[in-house]
Order: structure tokens, then C-alpha cells, then sequence
């Protein structure tokens, strides 16, 4: 694990020029609970759009956040690990 984030880390410090508008993209399940969790990895004045599945059992997040650097995106994404059932696109 350790490994890929090194990796994705240099990936980001390599292609991208600093601060950043960057765009997250999460699939949690339909619960107001995983929701707020997700709502709380980022500060204003980030902007959050919603789109439910099919069958309303799941919601997609999309977050655009200027982020200063990239070990501040990978700090959200290891947060976002931590939530039960969240899938990170």
C-alpha cells in the first residue's frame, strides 16, 4: 500500500502545478451517516454535487477542492478509507 501511495504521490508533484482545483469522486451507501463523513474530509469552499443510483441504495460524490499540495489529496483519501463501504474512483 505504502508503495502505491509513493506512487501516486509522485504521479501528482510531477504533472501537476500547485495549488490546485482537484476533483474527488466517491461511491457510498445511501446513509446520511456516510455522508457527513464524506462531507467533513473537505472545507469550504468546496463544492459537493450528489447523484443516486438506480435503485437509491448508493450516492455518488463528486468534491472540487483547491488543494495547496499533493500530500494534502492523499490525506483525504486515507481519511475516506476509514468510512465502512466507501469506494474511491
Amino acid at each position: 500500500m505504502k508503495e502505491n501511495i509513493d506512487k501516486f504521490r509522485q504521479l501528482l508533484a510531477d504533472n501537476k502545478q500547485w495549488p490546485m482545483l482537484y476533483y474527488f469522486k466517491f461511491i457510498v451507501q445511501n446513509n446520511q451517516e456516510k455522508l457527513n463523513q464524506v462531507k467533513e474530509l473537505f472545507t469550504d469552499p468546496a463544492t459537493i454535487t450528489y447523484k443516486t443510483s438506480r435503485d437509491i441504495r448508493f450516492i455518488g460524490m463528486s468534491c472540487k477542492q483547491w488543494m495547496p499540495d499533493a500530500d494534502s489529496i492523499i490525506q483525504i483519501y486515507e481519511k475516506a478509507a476509514k468510512v465502512d463501504g466507501l469506494i474511491a474512483l
